[in-house]
């Protein structure tokens, strides 16, 4: 059964993203981080190598953020196509939350980024519809994770826990209500430990 899910690797005291994000510092300062754990596959354990390849398994769909697409804040301006190159990780079409409108971006090995401009529900209801019977995963940052947990939809929360702490930067959690999840799965490694958490509803 199709469900939404949120990942994100998260600080001690709750930051996904550390201070002053820019196109030099894209998770802030010191958020690169959080990622070393998956970034860097020749130093991996075995549950962080699980994990890495189980990270974008069943998506059929996905909801963004701006601030996680792209350092650009206003109007659009020059020919800013995402983080990840010409070949994005995600092949489905992604849903990019903004005020700004564009034209939907092709990019190769199948991702498409829409552009919505109607907020979190428009973005999900389509992302819903694209996804068919897959999943729809919330990618992030932390302003669309909140909003997805706040509006009651998160089916699977998986976060990445990493012993740093960023002391600023973008919090999870905040103005999110009081969503119930319970533990479905813990994997621990030597640099981060992974849960998995389940909506009670």
């Amino acid at each position: 059964m199709s469900k939404v899910t949120a990942q994100v690797a998260i600080s001690l005291d709750g930051y996904v993203a550390g201070p002053e994000q820019s196109e030099e510092n894209p998770i802030g300062v010191g958020g690169m981080r959080l990622h070393d754990w998956h970034r860097e596959p020749e130093g991996q354990s075995a549950v962080d190598a699980e994990v890495t390849a189980r990270m974008l398994e069943g998506n059929g769909a996905y909801v963004m953020g701006r601030n996680m697409f792209g350092p650009i804040r206003g109007p659009w301006s020059g020919d800013w196509r995402g983080w990840w190159g010409p070949e994005p990780p995600y092949h489905a079409p992604v849903f990019v939350l903004t005020h700004e409108p564009r034209e939907s971006l092709a990019m190769e090995g199948g991702t498409t980024f829409h552009f919505v401009t109607e907020g979190f529900d428009a973005a999900l209801s389509v992302a819903r519809e694209a996804a068919g019977s897959l999943n729809v995963a919330i990618a992030g940052g932390a302003s669309a994770i909140n909003q997805a947990l706040a509006a009651g939809v998160v089916d699977e929360l998986f976060l990445h826990v990493v012993p740093i702490v960023l002391g600023a930067g973008a919090r999870l959690l905040e103005g999110v209500g009081t969503p119930s999840f319970e533990i479905a799965e813990v994997l621990s490694a030597p640099a981060v430990t992974h849960i998995r958490y389940r909506a009670v509803r």
